[in-house]
């Protein structure tokens, strides 16, 4: 996938969520009678602009990675006597923290109809089938074997793998999990295993939760023969056919995504493969050149067995459950990024873990390509990372608004624009530094 693709879909889940964050904002001014004077989508120099019969003038700016309503405020310019009934400043305490959580708010509230749209469309979805457990593994200490079906985490019921690492994730940093399991084919014998987590070594940005406590999955089969070699590639070059089984790679056996690892890691680097055709062993030398993205490769295809279908599902609802489960689904991913966020700060779940912009450019690149419904479910996951993000006790954040305007109720009068201006200065601080160390953190994880 090429880095325009990434970048496209990328500005595309920005420049919704910042509207639909923004719009928040507006609506809720304009519900308490405050002038709005500019509803911008991006920053700095405006390319567009429309004023309508209000005065407000709604534009899109030149850099999109936000946006912002700027609403008439006497704190900031000269409010003539004409317009002080539409001054953000002269409203009571109750309208501004309105007009401020209107923000977060909506971000929570498009989460909610993305779901609903995406459980009336249906979401296929893998069943929690265990395929097979490493030795010695969390996992296998408690008992867990193939062809069991994960039922309950806690007590909390699961449908898909999703849920399952979703549910997991939650648990770092506590002692145990008690998964509730069944044999495949025989849903009614359920028993429990308790998962010793004491000695977990877990890193979300590199595996599954799941994975990491030594539980795989069911699903699709790569078989190492041959299905497709790409034209004028150093697979075909070396005469590797269609229908050939390869056995070794430099004397080793090797599965699909370790070969795929080795051969990233040999560029212009010959790979001796020992292949099967027509019941007869050969050997070819295979170099992996650079494709037009500089990653390494050799052109060729293995054959995918797909995953039965007794193990697959379809999360899919009528129009009613399916809001329910949009509501039930906001409130626990909510839920569980708030639980992952106090882990982050407890030490439980390193900083390492914290992903920036290009980090969401992959995730958005990757979801747009599988189809609207992962698209729309990576957005929703978003743009409740938007909202809560928002509501953190930042001053240069909704939540640190929020906070100025609770002390203003309890003391009768505004907090010194002295204290705002040192709040304001250490908020910023903070924000950016916690900006660089998550684009860090992209540039070591993708370089």
């Amino acid at each position: 996938m090429s880095s325009l693709w990434y970048i496209f879909a990328f500005l595309l889940v920005i420049c919704v969520l910042v509207f639909v964050h923004e719009y928040g904002h507006f609506w809720a001014a304009r519900k308490c009678g405050i002038k709005v004077l500019r509803f911008s989508i991006g920053f700095g120099k405006v390319l567009w602009s429309k004023t309508d019969k209000q005065g407000t003038e709604f534009a899109i700016s030149m850099i999109p990675l936000g946006g912002y309503v700027n609403m008439l405020d006497s704190k900031t310019e000269a409010v003539s006597e004409d317009q002080k009934a539409q001054d953000y400043s002269s409203k009571p305490v109750w309208q501004r923290a309105f007009v401020i959580a209107a923000g977060p708010m909506a971000n929570f509230i498009f989460a909610i109809l993305a779901y609903w749209l995406i459980y009336m469309i249906g979401v296929p979805a893998v069943k929690p089938v265990i395929d097979s457990v490493v030795p010695d593994s969390i996992a296998a200490q408690a008992g867990l074997q193939p062809e069991m079906q994960i039922r309950a985490i806690d007590g909390k019921a699961v449908e898909d793998w999703t849920s399952v690492n979703m549910l997991l994730t939650t648990k770092v940093g506590t002692s145990q999990v008690t998964l509730t399991v069944s044999p495949f084919d025989q849903p009614q014998q359920v028993q429990d295993k308790r998962l010793d987590l004491s000695a977990w070594q877990y890193e979300p940005q590199k595996q599954a939760a799941f994975t990491a406590l030594g539980m795989v999955p069911k699903s699709g089969k790569v078989d190492l023969t041959v299905s497709k070699i790409t034209d004028n590639s150093p697979a075909a070059a070396a005469g590797l056919r269609v229908g050939d089984k390869i056995m070794t790679v430099n004397g080793e056996t090797l599965s699909w995504q370790a070969l795929v690892q080795t051969i990233g890691s040999h560029l212009n680097r010959p790979l001796l493969f020992e292949i099967e055709r027509h019941q007869q062993r050969l050997s070819l030398s295979i170099t992996p050149e650079a494709n037009k993205e500089g990653k390494a490769y050799i052109g060729f295809s293995p054959t995918f067995e797909p995953l039965a279908q007794q193990y697959r599902t379809e999360l899919k609802y009528d129009i009613l459950s399916a809001l329910q489960q949009g509501l039930e689904k906001t409130a626990e991913l909510s839920l569980v990024i708030v639980k992952l966020v106090g882990k982050l700060l407890s030490g439980d779940i390193s900083l390492n873990n914290i992903g920036g912009p290009i980090s969401i450019a992959q995730g958005a690149g990757v979801s747009l390509d599988s189809g609207l419904v992962y698209y729309l479910s990576f957005m929703a996951l978003i743009s409740v990372n938007l909202g809560i993000m928002n509501l953190f006790p930042l001053p240069v954040l909704d939540g640190g608004q929020l906070v100025f305007l609770a002390l203003e109720a309890i003391r009768g009068k505004p907090v010194t624009e002295k204290v705002r201006e040192i709040f304001l200065r250490v908020g910023v601080a903070l924000l950016l530094m916690l900006t660089i160390f998550a684009l860090f953190n992209d540039i070591i994880r993708f370089i």
